[in-house]
């Protein structure tokens, strides 16, 4: 199993304490470019533009972040056919 997708099974164990760099490995892992804005990071998957996420870049982030993640991963996957 993939480092992305075992950090997307422990996220949805628990999805508090995470961090930035932590869904950034997510979303990279699952194959999102990402550009880098004043204070947020911006997720875009190339083969799915429509998914898309904004991610703070400062300590821990509130849990909404890490639901939108995985409603995401979850929706990139079933697009995908996985």
């Amino acid at each position: 199993m993939s480092r992305a997708r075992k950090l997307l099974e422990r996220m949805r164990r628990s999805k508090a304490d995470w961090g930035a760099n932590d869904l950034h490995a997510l979303y990279v892992g699952f194959g999102f470019d990402f550009n880098h804005g004043s204070n947020h990071t911006i997720y875009i998957h190339p083969k799915h533009p429509e998914l898309r996420a904004t991610v703070a870049r400062h300590g821990s982030l509130a849990v909404g972040y890490i639901q939108h993640a995985i409603k995401l991963i979850d929706e990139l996957k079933k697009m995908e056919g996985n």
